[in-house]
């Protein structure tokens, strides 16, 4: 009987799969638009139009495993072995454009994949001998990887599923009540704002296709560019304004929006990491304007310029640049790398520690230093707020954190010490190591076609673990395999 029972589960589980193959296979076509209006190549057409047709096919012919039950659910690991079968059919199939093309090996192909979908922006592909085609696919892997691929497949089916779904996409904090209705508030808020983008851009002087881009890697704090200096090339005050704008509103919890869009500014100002990413700035961006900025421009506005962009795009985890950091002071170059691991907001499209993690540790300091000071007999509930509300801080709730935190330091640790393995020297793997986890998409050099196999690899785990969040692998790929252990599948 449980052997019945965990094959119709499974048949179920690869049902939702194949809805994400179906949107897959559409968003493979999306490209071939831009041979309308743009030169091509005869590899791409035939490239794109073969994947997005067998993944359309595909997820047909697996869809046929999802019944007429409507009032279906799924628990958390269900929800796991969904996102993490889907996510590596993504990454896989999104890879092989560039491989077919002879533009990337296999094990970069998979990087750059790996790169889009979670949103970094590290780059192997050469965007000056690159087709239209090549460039707007990364791009709609960014949107896809942003908003991602749980979430767009609960805005599209009919039918309310569990939180197990949502909550293995790494995102906790519900916009309504309802899953269904909350995956399409963050698809229409996530959509908007890239309309909003590419609109801006193109009032600024952006060409129409590089506003598209640049639009869509901003909001969904992605990073890829068009241009091999990324925003820098436009040396634009107004595109890098509008740049900083976009890369905060990817950032920040899409409930947080919510919030904003119905006019309640005070619960939206009241909300913790909310608070505590604008003190990040206040304190950031001054120490690298006058420590290192300003030391190499001489000049206060561009020094306060360029500040203020690398240090949003690196908190933001979005990864865009005006600039190169080979020059930069070492306390420059850390306040980098400290804004890369703290991240972005949680339930965004940021990578990351994320800043409610990090915001509750430090209130947690204090409400120890203060329970020092008063009588030990005194109890408090202690609380932060989040767009849901006031949320009280108990044990598991900083046990679950610390989890987190260890599981992430350690990770960070093994991935920079195999590319110090590889002769980087620590400066360039702590730096390389930091974006590829906390999704990021700033480069210290490493990232290049001449990096070695073990190096394209370690970057491309470490990019995957930082956007799933390595729990939700590592409680999928225990479940998947005792399961499969279970099923007698003759």
């Amino acid at each position: 009987m449980k052997n019945i029972y965990l094959k119709n589960r499974y048949k179920l589980i690869l049902g939702y799969c194949g809805i994400v193959s179906i949107i897959i296979g559409v968003s493979l076509l999306l490209p071939l638009s831009t041979t309308l209006f743009s030169k091509y190549e005869i590899v791409d057409i035939f490239s794109f139009s073969t994947l997005g047709i067998f993944s359309i096919v595909l997820g047909y012919l697996l869809k046929r495993n999802i019944g007429r039950d409507k009032n279906i659910t799924l628990n958390f690991q269900e929800g796991g072995v969904i996102v993490f079968i889907s996510w590596i059919y993504a990454i896989l199939i999104g890879a092989l454009p560039f491989v077919i093309k002879g533009q990337l090996t296999f094990s970069q192909g998979i990087f750059e994949s790996v790169s889009g979908f979670t949103t970094t922006g590290l780059s192997m592909v050469n965007v000056l001998e690159s087709s239209d085609t090549i460039l707007l696919w990364r791009s709609i892997m960014q949107f896809l990887g942003g908003a991602g691929l749980a979430v767009i497949m609960l805005s599209s089916i009919i039918g309310p599923l569990g939180v197990g779904l949502y909550n293995a996409e790494a995102r906790s904090d519900m916009l309504v009540p309802n899953i269904k209705n909350s995956a399409k508030a963050i698809m229409l808020i996530y959509s908007g704002y890239i309309l909003g983008g590419v609109i801006l851009y193109y009032l600024a002087g952006m060409p129409i296709f590089d506003s598209i881009n640049h639009s869509i890697a901003a909001v969904s704090t992605g990073g890829f560019s068009t241009k091999i200096e990324s925003i820098g090339y436009y040396n634009s005050i107004s595109i890098e304004f509008i740049t900083i704008i976009l890369m905060i509103l990817g950032t920040i919890n899409f409930g947080a929006h919510l919030l904003i869009l119905r006019g309640k500014f005070k619960a939206f100002f009241k909300i913790g990491e909310l608070r505590f990413m604008f003190f990040l700035f206040l304190i950031f961006i001054p120490l690298v304007v006058f420590y290192t900025t300003l030391p190499i421009y001489n000049s206060l506005a561009k020094s306060f310029r360029v500040a203020i962009f690398e240090v949003v795009s690196a908190i933001s985890t979005t990864g865009f640049s005006t600039t190169t950091y080979f020059n930069w002071s070492s306390l420059g170059y850390f306040i980098l790398l400290l804004s890369m691991l703290i991240g972005g907001g949680t339930g965004s499209t940021a990578g990351g520690i994320k800043q409610y993690r990090v915001y509750v540790l430090l209130k947690n300091l204090w409400w120890e230093i203060k329970k020092m000071a008063h009588s030990k007999k005194s109890i408090k509930e202690n609380s932060i707020y989040k767009p849901e509300g006031k949320v009280y801080v108990d044990n598991s709730f900083l046990n679950e954190i610390i989890v987190i935190l260890s599981g992430y330091i350690l990770t960070y640790v093994v991935c920079v010490i195999l590319l110090l393995t590889q002769g980087y020297n620590l400066k360039e793997s702590m730096f390389e190591i930091a974006s590829c986890l906390s999704t990021v998409g700033l480069s210290y050099g490493v990232t290049s076609t001449e990096a070695s196999s073990i190096t394209v690899w370690t970057m491309s785990f470490a990019m995957f673990l930082g956007r799933l969040e390595f729990f939700v692998i590592l409680s999928t790929i225990v479940k998947f395999y005792r399961d499969i252990k279970k099923i007698n599948w003759i």
